[in-house]
């Protein structure tokens, strides 16, 4: 790659949980013969997708490749955080062939494209294509679907739901916005699930885009690496429910970082964040928790009531602190409740 080239970079958006950091693991061991790095930007001050990617590095994207941005939007903190963020990737000893950026899962994606057009960057990286992950079992289900029987029959039981939620916002600029939607979780979905899916899609989509299944993060990078789309130069084709705002909100959403003593049974917490989803409204909780009795660190990653929890390496020389960021809608996160149900009567973090 000469200096004159600039480089591609791949915008991987997707609402909540919909497995971009599952992919972007399996882009890293299959890089096509790339040389990756990675920019990570997380809702919340505890870096859990960061330290599973930087737990896959290997020569095609070691470890100083891949950056984590934490607690903060990158296309609100552009001049103080992106571009120099971006510089130094491109500053690299060995410059990167290809840049994931994982957006965070409530980023609004057109926002970041902007950003792409600062005269610092401009001449030296393009967006090669914006990728949108959205989970096909939980759009099956009518979730942000534009479903107009399921609205009528909420009004009917609320008086009080008469507009759609942020969420819904969320999930339709980020569709919006891509140049090829992925329908993760396929296998949870089923046939019947992936087609309403795609419907909705679809229906949502402003213009007809690629509509790829995917289970477990595996894809033929070919389908989503080099699609030469130079979305900064295309955004006009990408509404946006934000356009004509000079800024947009994160006010919708509350994180909080719970501290929890060491768990003596897993199944009992998986079960507290069941009930975090039902009866708070929870959207998601992920991060590390020390079992007792357990030399190994347990990683917990939730959306909704679906929980998943392995052991995934040893606290080593790390102290054994357990630590759950727990995200929702603002009105729906109150730091007492939530401590409540994670933390066991008479335990102490």
């Amino acid at each position: 790659m000469t200096d004159l080239q600039k480089i591609p970079v791949t915008v991987i958006t997707g609402f909540l949980g919909a497995g971009k950091t599952t992919l972007i693991r399996h882009l890293m061991q299959n890089p096509q013969g790339k040389r990756l790095a990675v920019l990570v930007n997380e809702f919340g001050t505890v870096g859990v997708d960061g330290d599973i990617l930087k737990s896959c590095a290997d020569e095609n994207c070691p470890a100083e490749n891949i950056v984590e941005l934490a607690n903060g939007c990158i296309c609100c903190t552009v001049a103080d955080d992106f571009i120099p963020t971006i510089e130094a990737l491109m500053a690299l000893p060995q410059r990167p062939d290809h840049i994931l950026i994982e957006t965070s899962g409530l980023a609004l994606p057109k926002p970041l494209l902007k950003a792409f057009d600062w005269p610092a960057i401009r001449s030296k990286i393009t967006v090669d294509g914006v990728v949108a992950l959205a989970d096909a079992e939980a759009v099956a289900a009518g979730r942000f679907a534009p479903d107009e029987g399921a609205v009528q029959a909420q009004r009917a039981a609320d008086d009080s739901i008469d507009h759609e939620t942020p969420l819904s916002e969320v999930f339709e600029d980020q569709i919006s916005c891509a140049d090829i939607v992925l329908l993760s979780k396929a296998d949870l979905a089923g046939e019947v699930g992936l087609q309403a899916a795609r419907a909705v899609i679809e229906a949502e989509a402003p213009r007809k885009l690629p509509i790829v299944a995917m289970e477990e993060g595996r894809i033929d990078p070919r389908l989503i690496l080099g699609l030469n789309a130079a979305a900064e130069d295309d955004l006009a084709a990408r509404p946006s429910h934000h356009d004509g705002h000079d800024d947009h909100e994160h006010d919708d959403f509350d994180t909080v970082v719970i501290d929890l003593p060491e768990v003596t049974d897993p199944e009992a917490l998986k079960a507290a964040i069941v009930r975090l989803a039902r009866e708070q409204n929870i959207l998601r909780v992920k991060g590390y928790v020390a079992v007792t009795g357990k030399p190994m660190r347990m990683l917990v990653q939730a959306v909704g009531e679906r929980v998943r929890a392995q052991y995934d390496r040893p606290w080593g020389a790390a102290p054994r602190a357990s630590k759950l960021v727990v995200i929702g809608e603002h009105h729906d996160v109150d730091p007492d409740a939530i401590r409540a149900v994670l933390i066991p009567e008479g335990a102490e973090a």
